[in-house]
């Protein structure tokens, strides 16, 4: 007869049951907001944008889903209601992507609105992600913040590579990009329901409704230095990285992939950022933070190829920038998530997300100003903003712990 599990052996199956339900749920939500921002450049575009526009838009869209963090973490350590939090913020994305369908028949008002949902989606990750993050952090701490927050990163972009195949097949089938987003509501609608069945199974039927009182004396703890200069890390790596909306604009303004093909690409980008996040979050456990030296490597090497006009080099660009994000989205948490006190990790993550968030807004205007004047110059700046970076990054991980 088999021996029964010890407690070890529950908790750690709790914990991988937790890992991966969430890493599910994102899976089905990834297609849904993922497959809409495979083609935001293109459908901007086409209600009449411009490639300063599409930068602005997009890099104002990141800066929300990021500063806004910094009061839905904080309310989240406050009141407790991570999985509120949550909830809500899925429900926001499963609603507002299927409606950006509606933009191209709206006439004039198409780009206004279009604009408003995606900042609406937005709004959407930056509700649940802290919320979220806090309740996947305390789950993967018990297998290792490195492999626990690279699994559900690699899960996550199952959904961003599956999402932009589905919206490039609709869009290819029906010659329009509407139908292919309209399609999005279901995948939206599988996800709110995955999500509520996790709720139940990781935390039982009340978790929603308890506080954790015990954990509040922590909230007047000040978070470390030590976070602060690698939040500033962070920004700089962020504020480089080049929106994929600027990225898909001149893949279809110079004709280097077809409106078709470029969720194609997207997705493959999505693949690499699966395969870095697995493979930094394992490094992550062995050799700490160093790991993330390879980042401003990376966000350098995306404006160098992703702007040339042949397509292999532009292709191997946004291949090298699905890299960038994969590590940005998953190994970059666990660091963050060991530097401050588990009571203070929800905080902890809207803050940073606040730092990189005002990095994006910038980073996001300037590529698409310098892109319309001066490629040269938007890889310079790109480069100058990572040596920034490094040197923080070099400054946060030499520091002595916070006592």
């Amino acid at each position: 007869m088999a021996e029964p599990a010890t407690a070890e052996q529950q908790r750690t199956a709790g914990a991988w049951r937790a890992v991966v339900g969430f890493g599910v749920v994102s899976l089905a939500a990834d297609m849904v907001y993922e497959g809409a921002r495979s083609v935001t450049g293109p459908l901007l575009a086409s209600l009449g944008a411009t490639a300063v526009v599409v930068g602005l838009v997009t890099g104002l869209g990141e800066a929300v889903a990021l500063v806004l963090r910094l009061f839905s973490g904080s309310l989240a350590d406050r009141t407790g209601r991570y999985w509120g939090l949550t909830l809500a913020g899925y429900a926001l994305t499963a609603v507002c992507v299927p409606l950006l369908a509606v933009t191209p028949f709206l006439g004039a008002a198409g780009l206004a609105v279009a604009i408003a949902l995606v900042l609406a989606e937005r709004t959407g990750k930056a509700v649940r992600s802290p919320a979220k993050s806090a309740l996947l952090a305390t789950a993967a701490a018990q297998v290792g913040l490195g492999r626990g927050l690279g699994v559900h990163k690699a899960l996550d972009q199952v959904g961003a590579f599956a999402g932009p195949l589905l919206v490039a097949g609709v869009a290819a089938l029906t010659g329009a990009l509407w139908p292919a987003l309209a399609v999005l509501v279901v995948p939206g609608g599988v996800a709110m329901a995955l999500l509520l069945w996790v709720r139940r199974r990781v935390d039982g039927p009340r978790a929603s409704r308890e506080r954790p009182t015990a954990a509040a004396p922590v909230l007047t703890t000040r978070l470390p230095r030590r976070f602060w200069w690698f939040a500033a890390s962070s920004a700089a790596a962020t504020a480089g990285l080049v929106t994929f909306g600027v990225i898909s604009f001149h893949l279809t303004r110079e004709q280097v992939v077809p409106v078709a093909g470029v969720p194609v690409v997207y997705a493959g980008a999505m693949a690499v950022g699966a395969l870095a996040a697995l493979a930094t979050g394992w490094a992550y456990d062995r050799v700490a933070g160093r790991v993330l030296l390879v980042l401003p490597v990376l966000v350098v090497l995306v404006p160098l190829l992703a702007f040339s006009d042949d397509l292999g080099p532009a292709v191997a660009g946004v291949l090298v920038w699905g890299a960038a994000v994969g590590v940005q989205d998953s190994t970059v948490k666990a660091l963050v998530a060991d530097l401050v006190p588990a009571g203070r990790r929800a905080a902890a993550y809207g803050s940073f997300a606040a730092v990189q968030g005002g990095a994006a807004v910038l980073g996001g205007a300037a590529a698409g100003w310098l892109y319309e004047r001066s490629l040269p110059g938007l890889v310079t700046v790109v480069a100058l903003t990572q040596v920034v970076s490094l040197v923080l990054l070099l400054v946060s991980l030499r520091r002595p712990p916070a006592g």
